[in-house]
């Protein structure tokens, strides 16, 4: 089994490295609502698959019944 030499060589001075800074605690900062841009690329119908369609009967079937009524 070979072992992986390392040569020694001159360490800088200053070791120390900035850390990155902490994410806030507390309320984000304030954003200029009016300067936002939102973008709508969507087409106008999505195409979703059979897979799909079932995973959202399933899980909003009865909210579905409530909003558009019952199947026929």
């Amino acid at each position: 089994m070979s072992r992986l030499r390392v040569s020694l060589g001159v360490l800088p001075d200053n070791l120390y490295i900035e850390p990155e800074p902490w994410p806030r605690i507390g309320r984000p900062p304030e954003h200029d609502v009016e300067a936002l841009t939102v973008t709508d690329d969507w087409p106008e119908r999505v195409p979703i698959t059979d897979a799909e369609l079932d995973v959202f009967e399933a899980r909003f079937g009865d909210l579905f019944d409530e909003l558009f009524g019952p199947c026929r």
